[in-house]
Parts: structure tokens; sequence; C-alpha cells
């Protein structure tokens, strides 16, 4: 996948887009929240590349120029963009913190609401540049995140890295769910029928004796999962390992 996102833009016209407003019209009636959705909505359907100013006004039935007079380019749109995707996370700064269950429960809501928001808009992992969008819905994503692991035993640095563990972890399982859903949609098939349609060919060429505990834990993942892989099993399953280790680490802080 290839990526796109504030290497492109201009950092000063990008965070004053950002934090200005979104709903004043210009005068064709254009207002920069109308291009931003119509951008999201298409580079949901064919994805982020199909995203240009060009395509966007014709998705909107305007003059490509009349674009420019609220968006300066394709990098600021795609900052816009991220931004107004990650307003749709939380209800308010405080969601994470009322879930059930202290800081793991929070963390859970919050690995949840992410592979939630990928599922949704799948263009956002085709953006490559690690920097971050610094608008306001980004800010009160992290703002949001961060508020559970406050007070609970952990360094600023130590928490912004058991965050960043867990979004990192979503991040990699969406991609596999993603990834999947793309390929039975390219071949027509689903990953069970796929392995109706090999097994044949692997029993020939795929032998035991020589790959035991490979044949065996392969066709026990197999039958549990019906598929090649299961990537809500490993949200789930790499969250708790994530989380019992988090647990040690703040227990190993009031052990003498």
């Amino acid at each position: 996948m290839s990526g796109k996102k504030a290497s492109e833009a201009d950092p000063a016209r990008s965070l004053a887009l950002l934090w200005g407003s979104h709903n004043k019209p210009g005068r064709s009636g254009l207002t920069v929240r109308s291009i931003v959705l119509a951008a999201i909505e298409l580079a949901n359907a064919e994805g982020l590349d199909a995203v240009s100013m060009r395509q966007v006004a014709e998705r909107l039935g305007v003059g490509t120029m009349s674009l420019y007079t609220h968006v300066p380019g394709k990098g600021e749109l795609v900052d816009l963009m991220v931004d107004t995707a990650y307003g749709d996370l939380y209800t308010d700064v405080d969601a994470p913190s009322r879930q059930p269950g202290g800081w793991r429960g929070a963390l859970s809501f919050v690995a949840a609401r992410n592979w939630d928001l990928y599922q949704r808009n799948p263009w956002l992992m085709q953006i490559a540049d690690l920097r971050s969008t610094l608008g306001p819905n980004a800010t009160l994503k992290y703002e949001a995140e961060l508020r559970p692991l406050d007070g609970i035993g952990l360094s600023d640095v130590e928490m912004d890295s058991v965050l960043t563990l867990v979004l990192s972890h979503v991040e990699s399982t969406a991609r596999t769910k993603v990834n999947q859903t793309q390929v039975q949609r390219d071949t027509g098939m689903t990953d069970a029928e796929w392995w109706v349609s090999s097994a044949p060919l692997l029993a020939k060429v795929m032998d035991a004796a020589r790959f035991p505990v490979a044949s065996r834990v392969g066709q026990a993942a197999g039958e549990a999962y019906q598929s090649v892989a299961d990537p809500a099993h490993a949200l789930a399953f790499g969250l708790e390992r994530i989380l019992d280790g988090v647990a040690e680490l703040i227990g190993s802080r009031t052990r003498p």
C-alpha cells in the first residue's frame, strides 16, 4: 500500500485548517467539512490513491478550482480526513475512563473503538507518515486514551509506550482483517473455501513426518478459525497478553 500524508502538506497551512472553522460556506456553497466528507467517502469506496482534488470535485459536482479556495492540496486534505475520522471515536474525552474494569477495561474499550475505526475507514492504514496529525480530534483522542493510565503507577513515558503498544497491536490485526477481506473479494472465495480447494494439493506436497509440529498446529488452528487466520482472535489474545504485561509492570512497583 502506498501512503500519503503530512510529508506532502504544509504544516502551517494544515494546522490552520485543522483548528479553524469547517462549516463556513464559501461563494460556491462548499465548506471544508463537505469537501472532507466527500473525500472520505471516496477513500472508503476506492482507496486513498483514488482521492484527488479533481475526483473529490466531481463527487461534489463542482469545478476543481472551487476546492482550492478551501483546501490548498491533497496533503492538507488527507490531514483533515484523518482528524475528521478520529472525531467518530469517542462521545467525549472521558469515555474510555468511564468503562468498567479500571484501566484494563478502558484499554480494551480503546482497542475495540480503534479496531472499528479501521474497519470503517481502511484507507487510514494506507497512510505511511509516522508524524501525527495534530488536529483537535487527534489531540482529544490522545488525551482520552491516556487518561485511564494516569495515576496507576506508570511514568509519563511508560503511559505513552503502553498506549502505543496497544494501538500498534490493533492496527496490525486490523490490517490483517482488511487484507483478508480484500483477498476474499478479489478471489471470490472465502478462506474456508480456499482451504477445501487447496487441501488435496497440500496433502501431497506437505510431509507430516517432516513437519510434524507445523502440520499438527496448522490443522488445529485451521479447524478452530475455519480460515487462514482469525484477526479478531489475534486481537483479543494479543491484547490480553499486553494488558497482563502492563499489570505485571505496575505490580512490580509495589512489591518489596
